[in-house]
C-alpha cells in the first residue's frame, strides 16, 4: 500500500470522491448508522490516503492539537471492506501516527474509538480515558496515546 499525506486543498477531485465514497460506503452503508459524514472539518485535516494499484484502500484524517480534540486525533479510520484481509488498517494508523509527529511534532494523541476496537487501538499504544458513549447511535469510547 502507498501512502500519501495530503491537505484539503490538495486534494483532486477524484481523492475527494474517492474518499468520501469510502467513508459513505462503511461509515453510512455498512454500520446501518444514518448521519452526516461531511462535518466541515475535513478542511482542517490532513488526509492519509493509503492506495493500492491506485485505487483508495485506506484513510484516515488527521487533526493539530485544538481543531477537533484538546490533542492531536485521528479520524475517519476506515479500510475497504475488499481488503482488510492485508492489515492495512494497522498499516494507515501507523502512517497517521508517524504523520502527526512530522506535521504537528507531538506524539499525543486522542480517537475516538469504537468500542469492538479497543484491542486493535491498544495494540496500538491507546489506552481508554473516561467513559464509552454513544455517537451517531455506535458505542464509542475516548483512547490516548500519550507522548513518550
Amino acid at each position: 500500500m502507498e501512502v500519501q499525506v495530503k491537505s484539503f486543498d490538495a486534494l483532486t477531485v477524484m481523492e475527494l470522491y474517492a474518499i468520501l465514497r469510502l467513508r459513505s460506503a462503511v461509515f453510512v452503508v455498512e454500520q446501518a448508522c444514518i448521519y452526516q459524514d461531511v462535518d466541515d472539518k475535513d478542511q482542517k485535516a490532513l488526509h492519509v490516503i493509503g492506495s493500492k494499484n491506485g485505487t483508495l484502500v485506506a484513510y484516515t484524517r488527521i487533526f493539530a492539537a485544538g481543531d477537533y480534540f484538546k490533542e492531536s486525533s485521528i479520524g475517519r479510520v476506515v479500510v475497504a471492506d475488499s481488503e482488510r484481509q492485508h492489515g492495512y488498517g494497522r498499516d494507515i494508523m501507523i502512517a497517521s501516527i508517524n504523520a502527526i509527529d512530522a506535521h504537528f511534532k507531538t506524539k499525543t494523541i486522542h480517537v475516538s474509538a469504537q468500542t469492538y476496537l479497543q484491542k486493535f487501538y491498544n495494540s496500538l499504544g491507546f489506552e481508554q480515558v473516561g467513559v464509552p458513549y454513544l455517537e451517531d447511535g455506535l458505542p464509542h469510547m475516548g483512547m490516548l496515546k500519550r507522548g513518550s
